[in-house]
């Protein structure tokens, strides 16, 4: 801030030293200059008057001298004027050097006009442009340090208003996800606690069983065969706590929540095709959008967003870089959205394990992944009472994602 005020300062003073310097060689070029134009041409009437007198002055020859007549110290004048002796009399030489001097007062009025309208755009990028930058400047910071809780300003301007405003509803989502994490690992350890608990009892029954099985303790086989049968009910037991936790790991690490709505086809794909064709074109692949009809889809438009671009991503780490394209097909009250990539590198026997989680096919060697994506892209289609599913097509890789109409 104390610098952009020092730059203003010195962009004043500039202006105010141009603004003297300019004066100062206007006063010396033509006011300090004694032979001025109205002197000159009063030199010349005197010398007409001289010569021929009051009635040979033509003023019309002369751009300053607007009168001349006899002296007469009583009488007054509305002109400045020279007094001149002629033929031995005394004359009144009227004229007007004022056109001059309006000139230097426009002159300064103009250059103080310029000096009070930068003054204001100074003063209004400093308040409308780069305040609202400062009041934010320790945001990314006191985000990064996870000091989620202290909220912006806000700010009417229309220029940064909703800049800043959405920089807020980032902090306050930052803040509720921190929130939703802590209460989800308070749950996760409380259910862990207990499961684990409850494991206790029958890994000591199957503990208990092994002893007495190892020490020969059951002498008759009925009693074997029942330790045996219990056994294996508490191992049943168990894994039937161990999908409990399992389950429990999934649904809280993922949290894919689904708002209810409608939206049309053309959002989504207008946008996936302004982000990837520019993407595309850097890495030299083809990007073909067919041709589609218009039509209202079910769903949250973010998340079916989020399925285009994890399937999208998916076409470019595992085809072949010549093209990929995005069709479209009518199925009774379906709309069928199908991204196929040049060059399949999937075994057929494969494609039913594409979307279970943590699953990567024998092509990902080499290629960056977790194995989650199709699998949330299978998550948020159901949630949105669509589908989705990958099958081969000559040489070609295709998923085809299937959206309800509205």
């Amino acid at each position: 801030m104390s610098r952009y005020k020092r730059f203003a300062v010195l962009i004043i003073l500039i202006e105010l030293a141009l603004l003297l310097l300019c004066n100062g060689l206007y006063i010396l070029k033509d006011w300090g200059n004694p032979e001025r134009l109205y002197r000159v041409e009063a030199a010349r009437v005197a010398l007409q008057l001289e010569e021929k007198g009051i009635s040979g002055i033509d003023l019309s020859a002369y751009k300053t001298i607007v009168g001349v007549s006899e002296f007469d110290p009583e009488k007054t004048c509305g002109h400045d004027y020279i007094v001149a002796k002629a033929g031995g009399r005394l004359y009144r030489i009227e004229y007007e050097a004022e056109t001059g001097r309006n000139m230097f007062w426009y002159f300064n009025g103009a250059l103080l006009g310029m000096m009070l309208l930068t003054g204001a755009v100074l003063f209004y990028i400093q308040k409308r442009v780069l305040k609202p930058f400062w009041d934010m400047s320790a945001l990314p910071y006191e985000l990064a340090k996870g000091n989620l809780s202290m909220p912006l300003k806000e700010e009417r301007s229309k220029l940064f208003g909703r800049f800043l405003w959405g920089m807020d509803m980032l902090r306050e989502k930052l803040e509720e996800n921190r929130e939703r994490e802590l209460e989800l690992q308070k749950d996760r350890k409380l259910l862990l606690l207990s499961l684990s608990h409850d494991i206790k009892t029958p890994l000591s029954s199957i503990d208990l069983y092994a002893r007495a099985l190892s020490q020969e303790l059951y002498d008759t086989k009925e009693k074997r065969q029942e330790a045996l049968s219990g056994i294996d009910r508490n191992v049943k037991e168990i894994k039937k706590y161990v999908d409990e936790i399992a389950a429990a790991s999934r649904e809280d690490f993922l949290n894919l929540e689904v708002v209810p709505g409608e939206f049309y086809l053309s959002e989504a794909l207008k946008k996936t095709e302004a982000y990837y064709k520019d993407k595309l074109s850097v890495v030299h692949t083809e990007f073909l959008l067919k041709e589609y009809g218009e039509c209202l889809l079910k769903g949250d438009k973010d998340r079916f967003m989020e399925v285009l671009q994890n399937v999208m991503e998916n076409a470019m780490k595992y085809g072949d870089g010549r093209r990929i394209t995005i069709g479209s097909e009518d199925e009774e009250d379906c709309k069928l959205i199908c991204i196929e990539n040049t060059g399949c590198s999937v075994k057929e026997e494969e494609l039913p394990n594409l979307f279970d989680s943590f699953y990567r096919g024998s092509n990902s060697h080499g290629v960056k992944g977790n194995g989650l994506g199709l699998y949330i892209c299978k998550c948020l289609m159901h949630k949105m009472d669509g589908e989705i599913f990958a099958g081969i097509h000559g040489k070609n890789f295709r998923i085809t994602i299937v959206a309800r109409n509205a």
